[in-house]
């Protein structure tokens, strides 16, 4: 279990060694409005940062003939190097530097689990050697980068609470009132995103109240949230792995009224206002073999 409170985004920067860190999401509100020409879903959520964070370690040198990224989780290691390298390279074709780094990825948020690891780990990439290189990149120039990269990077470029539309790539900054304690289950099995969207089209989509969601969060209301929070992936997931609602109805008979599945799963997460309530239940869940994670969103 992984108890993160009182966060702050910060780099620490010590010669040639910068350490930062990486930023997880929930989605409070997760609608599919369709499907494009170019065969990617149209997206409309309400997405919160929250705090928990990997930590990246990036080196410099003159000397390093090419990029290398690793994981302190082996298992992990193919996909981080695919998101982070893929980051560098796609920085690199547009600013055309030559410089090299060795990236090690110390992992904290549960992998396919929907809060968003991969591509918070390429933001960060983007975002600190945009500031590393001097390359004077704005936030629409890399926006567009991290877009190329992932449907999710544009959200972790900017990390504020905000209204996501597009793919990922439209980001409306929005307003909250205040920050929840926020307990995350997963289930040990994770799930594939595109195989959770490949069955969505079987189920009814498009119905949620996102104008709920954020008058919600904007006026700190629990009661509206828990009848508003709603996310279009939550039954395919079930189909595929049915743990998820499990977890879902366990967490709602504990007495969280405000939870939901984030992404494409498999992470449940629940909010409160109570930080007692959430640490007993996420000493039950890590004795039942739950990813547990108690952390909190940000404003």
């Amino acid at each position: 279990m992984k108890l993160l409170i009182g966060v702050v985004a910060s780099t620490i920067t010590h010669a040639n060694n910068m350490i930062i860190k990486s930023f997880a999401k929930i989605n409070v509100s997760l609608l599919v409005k369709g499907l494009r020409d170019d065969g990617y879903h149209q997206l409309e959520m309400v997405t919160l940062p929250i705090e928990l964070h990997d930590i990246i370690e990036i080196q410099t040198s003159p000397y390093f003939y090419t990029t290398f990224v690793t994981c302190d989780d082996v298992a992990l290691s193919k996909v981080h190097h695919n998101l982070c390298a893929k980051a560098v390279e796609a920085l690199r074709k547009v600013y055309g530097f030559k410089d090299n780094f060795n990236i090690h990825i110390h992992k904290e948020i549960p992998f396919a689990a929907g809060l968003g690891g991969g591509s918070s780990n390429a933001a960060a990439i983007l975002l600190t050697l945009n500031n590393l290189l001097h390359l004077r990149a704005s936030l629409d120039e890399l926006n567009t980068i991290g877009a190329s990269i992932g449907a999710d990077v544009p959200f972790f470029l900017h990390n504020r609470p905000a209204l996501v539309t597009g793919i990922g790539e439209n980001n409306q900054p929005i307003n909250v009132k205040k920050s929840y304690n926020c307990l995350i289950v997963k289930p040990t099995t994770g799930l594939s995103t595109k195989e959770v969207f490949s069955h969505v089209d079987e189920f009814p989509c498009g119905e949620g109240n996102t104008a709920g969601v954020i008058e919600a969060l904007e006026k700190g209301d629990d009661e509206l949230l828990a009848n508003s929070i709603h996310n279009d992936l939550y039954r395919p997931a079930c189909l595929l792995l049915p743990e998820v609602e499990e977890v879902v109805s366990s967490l709602k008979n504990d007495g969280f009224p405000v939870v939901s599945m984030t992404g494409s799963g498999s992470c449940v997460f629940a909010l409160s206002d109570n930080p007692k309530k959430c640490k007993e239940y996420a000493k039950k869940y890590e004795k039942l073999g739950y990813v547990v994670a108690l952390t909190r969103t940000m404003r």
